[in-house]
């Protein structure tokens, strides 16, 4: 005991030393800083480690390897199918093709059987069929001390160069437009994860249910519409709101880009369901992990265009605001009146997990 405390002092872990940090993303300065320090020295790395971008950007010649990671830790009900979605969007906001998929699965030590693994790996093979991946490799086991399974995938695809999309893009004059509805990835994992808790709270069974369905109705994948925006016109930026939901995920998109964002609340598509358990769990919308869901940044005149190629591939696309320049800042308003877009250092779901 007395050579572990004296390394944890070392490493400056004890009580009083520095506050932990909280469940979710490193705050943005921290990995900022983090990532500063280790710039890629390759020059063939178009983009690389950047606050806000999505996937990774590697030259190989006559055309980009795109490249992403990205764990599932929410959730538990279908984590494979989950894993190949998340990480496939990564590089659909890239104007990419996803391609290979590598899994690394850890299973609770006392909590995994053969049937458990079995339906898992079912669910990663459906997702590879459905998106045309082939898994490539990875690595399984059980592990000590974990409460629930952990899934975190490599992603790698292609983009031809000129088709190259990224967060950084977004230019001043832009129209926003955001598909879907928010959140619905939080939707769908406090349906599937808490249902019975949701109901006790007092959100009707029927809610829950089509929360739930939420997630291949209208379906977790942006895959489509980053496709069919693609092949409408010039998208100059794509980000997929994940952790924070798509407040952070227009702050992440102005970081990115050095621009500014006035976002109009009201515009802002809220699925009654993922409003119904926020409210129930005393949740904010926007702050909530909301995958699915795809952040757009085109030239005004084309909003139209990519608007009508995204309903044609059955997906709802909303305008929901515009680019400004940096020195606006990012910006919600509401009644007409511009207030700061709200921060979430937390993803609003991971209260309701700290607590359970």
């Amino acid at each position: 005991m007395r050579g572990n405390a004296i390394t944890a002092k070392l490493l400056g872990y004890t009580t009083g030393a520095m506050p932990a940090l909280p469940v979710g993303k490193l705050p943005p300065e921290l990995l900022g800083r983090l990532l500063g320090a280790l710039a890629p020295a390759d020059p063939r790395v178009i983009v690389g480690p950047r606050l806000g971008e999505d996937a990774a950007v590697l030259d190989m010649g006559d055309r980009f390897l795109v490249a992403t990671a990205d764990p599932i830790t929410f959730a538990t009900d279908e984590a494979g199918w989950y894993a190949l979605h998340v990480n496939a969007n990564d590089l659909a906001v890239r104007g990419a093709r996803p391609l290979w998929f590598l899994a690394t699965v850890l299973l609770p030590e006392g909590g995994a059987t053969e049937a458990a693994v079995e339906r898992l790996f079912a669910d990663i093979g459906e997702a590879c069929a459905e998106l045309e991946v082939s898994l490539i490799g990875g690595h399984t086991e059980v592990t000590a001390g974990l409460p629930r399974p952990i899934v975190s995938g490599c992603m790698l695809g292609e983009v031809a160069k000129d088709r190259l999309v990224t967060t950084g893009g977004a230019q001043p004059g832009d129209t926003l437009l955001l598909t879907k509805g928010v959140p619905l990835e939080g939707a769908a994992i406090i349906a599937r994860e808490l249902a019975a808790e949701a109901e006790r709270r007092g959100v009707a069974p029927d809610v829950v249910k089509r929360a739930r369905d939420l997630l291949r109705r209208p379906g977790i994948s942006v895959v489509p519409e980053a496709r069919a925006a693609c092949g409408a016109a010039r998208v100059h930026a794509m980000h997929d709101p994940t952790e924070g939901g798509v407040a952070t995920a227009c702050w992440e998109l102005a970081q990115a880009a050095e621009v500014g964002v006035r976002v109009d609340r009201e515009r802002i598509p809220v699925l009654r369901e993922g409003r119904a358990l926020c409210d129930a769990f005393g949740l904010d919308p926007l702050g909530t992990i909301a995958s699915g869901a795809l952040l757009l940044a085109v030239a005004a005149g084309d909003a139209e265009r990519v608007t009508e190629a995204c309903r044609g591939a059955g997906v709802d696309c909303t305008a929901i605001g515009r680019v400004t320049e940096a020195s606006q800042g990012v910006s919600l308003t509401a009644g007409g009146h511009a207030r700061p877009m709200p921060t979430f250092p937390q993803d609003e779901i991971t209260r309701i997990f700290s607590e359970s």
